[in-house]
């Protein structure tokens, strides 16, 4: 057959296939209405197994479900929304149905789309629908989920001083140790059935990758790793970071992956014991978190190797903690391993009370060991003559842990096991998560402003390949470092609560406890003391927040710009009023005072601020002009009148002056706006030499020159640029008048250099006979007129 037939032939078989093939293409609608259908039986699968008995875990997973199922619904009812205005659109270019009729192919199709519309807007409401109850679902199960928590830390029990406590686990006690006996039995019977025909080679073989794990395998990873650290990681600051990063790796990892080989090569081997499934994953959960906790804190402390310590804290601090990061980890392994054993053989409420009782008191021992060393550490530090001053926010946050301590205490005495517990719990988790975030902020930190900086590979990369500026390349990395280290602190306050199952319930929780006072209403806003207590925590943290960027901005993002001292201080007041302002907004509307309210009070009072703060406002409004236009800034000296000095401080209600005797002089800035300022270093930083003098008309005028010429040149401070001049000024009774000038790097340094060139001149016209000075004064005496005698 020839080419042209073939092709003829190929083409129309496509054209045969084509309509065939796009018509087996499922519609939009018949795809959404698949999903939807789908959504709706897993909702319907969801809801039936929340009538059901859930743990923790399977409670979380249900409501991850509901999530899903919720963001794929939602994603269905866009694409029929989506559908929903083409045909929209489509009807809308037919146009109004005419009048006198319209052609049959134009009715059909008019029709079809109405047909298409219905039901897609069918379709599509009823996947909102869906959405709904989906997030319906998901809130009842974040309820439920607050409830249990809230039923689990509000549980009161006798007090462990009592004796109907302990006269209630000693009733209990038999019934328990038979329980006990028989979990042990069961699973020593069950090994012992399974064992004469079980392969052992598996379980020998999950031991031994076990064993060189936890011993050679780790000590190889850390020398490979800080040996690879050493010889290819740019910088110290990121070496140090990495190698943080890598001790937590690795202290996870190898006794996570050492249980599970030989809890896996039990398993292959036939060895793991009926009913200890559970305990089983419990030692894997139990020597991953212990090994994590103990690789956290200790990278954090790094005492044996302190030139890698990310924190700054002292040696001795590092060696006298590093025991309490031990036992922390124990104590956590110690506390998974027994919550599983008492599930594992449903242990009785009262083994059950003892057991948190137990925790309660070994978590409460450790913490208050572990702030007892801080405050002696602390107060050793104090004492120490050549100590710096210790940081408030330390103390504040050492403060807090006492109170927590204390209340689980008082807690613990009371009866409320579940409520120590929870307390002490939090603490010790709050200590593993606030290291692992502070290590990887710090190295967050560090990569971002290594890699992006001026000097860096990929710095001189853009630089030189694109043109970029070089403070522009440093600002990117400031700005990406924080912003990732704000995620990681979101990401950290989320997952604070996470591993008591509160999840997004503890806000209902405090809630609940905040509304035990109901106080009254008053325009619509709540005044209660909860709701008091809760804007003041809140206007705390917002001015904390405010204060942590303040220092990030001034100590991290300013100095990486191209801004000098005055604009940096600017940036840094705007940003300063600003931040204090939003977090006062913050705090009015956590006590339900909307911005409108705000702004309806801030109309009211406008007069009388208009009048009563009328100075204030307005030197408030010329500290803002004089931020923005700048026509003075930090370092400049100005005259003001009749004092001259050198600005220092710029604020939005007055400016600091230092005067020439090291006093301090402040100006209002509305009269640094409104009245004349003479500032000397505004247009240049050069300063002027301007000297005048006179000589005899008979002296020699150009060996004048001449000496003045070259006592400008040999003077270090005269600048070459723009270059020295001596003028004759005016020859007037019988002396010659000379005006010189000369610029220095600064006005600051005019008045020194001009004494020491008067003094060279002095000298040297002296030596030459040159007599210098002013133009001589003549006196004339004149008669009265009575006396004087007509001339014969």
């Amino acid at each position: 057959m020839p080419v042209p037939a073939l092709l003829r032939s190929c083409l129309a078989l496509l054209l045969i296939l084509l309509p065939a093939t796009l018509s087996a293409q499922p519609s939009p609608l018949v795809t959404a209405s698949a999903q939807l259908a789908k959504a709706e039986a897993d909702l319907r699968a969801a809801d039936k197994a929340l009538d059901g008995r859930l743990d923790d875990a399977a409670r979380t997973d249900l409501r991850a479900d509901v999530l899903a199922t919720r963001a794929a619904t939602v994603v269905a009812t866009q694409a029929l929304t989506d559908q929903l205005e083409l045909i929209d659109a489509r009807v809308a270019g037919l146009g109004a149905t005419p009048a006198a009729g319209e052609a049959p192919d134009i009715r059909a199709e008019r029709a079809r789309l109405a047909r298409e519309r219905i039901a897609l807007d069918s379709a599509a409401k009823r996947g909102r629908l869906l959405g709904v109850e989906a997030q319906q679902l998901a809130d009842e199960i974040a309820q439920s989920q607050a409830e249990q928590f809230g039923q689990r830390i509000s549980a009161h029990v006798p007090s462990p001083l009592s004796p109907a406590f302990w006269s209630a686990v000693i009733h209990n006690l038999p019934r328990d140790m038979r329980r006990i006996a028989a979990f042990v039995d069961g699973g020593v019977e069950s090994l012992r059935n399974r064992s004469a025909r079980a392969p052992w080679w598996p379980a020998l073989l999950g031991l031994a990758a076990a064993l060189a794990l936890l011993v050679p395998g780790r000590t190889a990873a850390h020398g490979l790793g800080r040996r690879f650290l050493i010889e290819g990681a740019p910088g110290h600051r990121v070496r140090r970071s990495a190698n943080a990063i890598w001790r937590v790796t690795v202290g996870t990892l190898t006794p996570f992956l050492a249980t599970t080989a030989l809890v896996q090569g039990l398993r292959w081997s036939q060895l793991e014991p009926r009913g200890w499934t559970g305990l089983f994953d419990a030692v894997i959960v139990a020597a991953t978190f212990g090994g994590f906790t103990a690789a956290v804190t200790g990278a954090v402390l790094m005492r044996n190797q302190p030139s890698w310590r990310v924190l700054p804290i002292a040696d001795d601090a590092a060696r006298q903690l590093r025991p309490f990061s031990w036992l922390l980890a124990t104590v956590a392994a110690f506390t998974i391993l027994l919550d599983a054993f008492n599930t594992a053989v449903a242990a009785s409420a009262a083994a059950l009370s003892a057991t948190q009782a137990l925790e309660a008191i070994v978590h409460l021992a450790m913490i208050a060991g572990a702030l007892a060393v801080v405050a002696r550490l602390r107060a050793a530090r104090a004492d120490a003559e050549d100590a710096a001053p210790t940081r408030a926010g330390l103390g504040a946050l050492a403060l807090v842990a006492w109170v927590v301590v204390a209340a689980a205490a008082v807690a613990l005495l009371a009866g409320y096991l579940g409520f120590a517990l929870f307390l002490m719990q939090l603490v010790a988790w709050a200590v593993v998560l606030g290291s692992i975030v502070f290590l990887t902020m710090a190295a967050v930190d560090d990569v971002a402003t290594t890699v992006f900086t001026r000097e860096s590979t990929v710095g001189r990369l853009l630089c030189r390949a694109l043109g970029v500026r070089g403070a522009l390349v440093d600002q990117f990395g400031v700005l990406l470092s924080g912003v990732l280290r704000l995620v990681l602190g979101i990401a950290a306050v989320a997952m604070l609560f996470a591993p008591f199952g509160a999840g997004g319930g503890i806000g209902t929780l405090f809630g609940r406890v905040g509304a035990l006072a109901q106080g009254i209403q008053i325009g619509g806003v709540a005044i209660s003391p909860g709701t008091i207590l809760r804007g003041l925590l809140v206007l705390f943290v917002g001015l904390a927040l405010v204060r942590a960027f303040m220092r990030w901005l001034e100590g991290k993002y300013l100095p990486a710009t191209d801004l000098d001292g005055s604009g940096r201080n600017s940036v840094s007041l705007v940003a300063r009023y600003v931040g204090i302002a939003l977090a006062v907004i913050w705090a009015l509307a956590s006590l339900g005072i909307g911005v409108e309210r705000i702004a309806l009070l801030l109309s009211a009072l406008s007069v009388g601020i208009g009048f009563g703060l009328q100075a204030i406002t307005s030197n408030f409004v010329s500290g803002l002009i004089l931020l923005a236009e700048r026509p003075i800034k930090i370092g400049d000296l100005v005259r003001i009148g009749t004092d001259e000095g050198d600005v220092k401080r710029i604020s939005v209600r007055s400016t600091e002056i230092e005067l020439p005797d090291h006093s301090t002089l402040i100006v209002p800035n509305s009269e640094l706006i409104t009245k004349t300022v003479h500032n000397k270093t505004l247009a240049s930083p050069l300063g002027r030499i301007q000297i005048q003098f006179s000589i005899p008309i008979e002296a020699d005028a150009d060996r004048a020159l001449a000496l003045v010429d070259r006592a400008f040149v040999e003077h270090a401070a005269v600048l070459d640029a723009p270059a020295s001049a001596v003028f004759i000024d005016s020859i007037a009774n019988g002396r010659v008048l000379f005006n010189c000038f000369a610029h220095v790097e600064s006005p600051r340094a005019a008045y020194r250099a001009r004494s020491e060139i008067l003094t060279t001149l002095l000298r040297w016209f002296r030596e030459e006979g040159i007599e210098l000075g002013t133009v001589p004064q003549k006196l004339e005496l004149v008669p009265p007129a009575d006396t004087i005698q007509p001339r014969t």
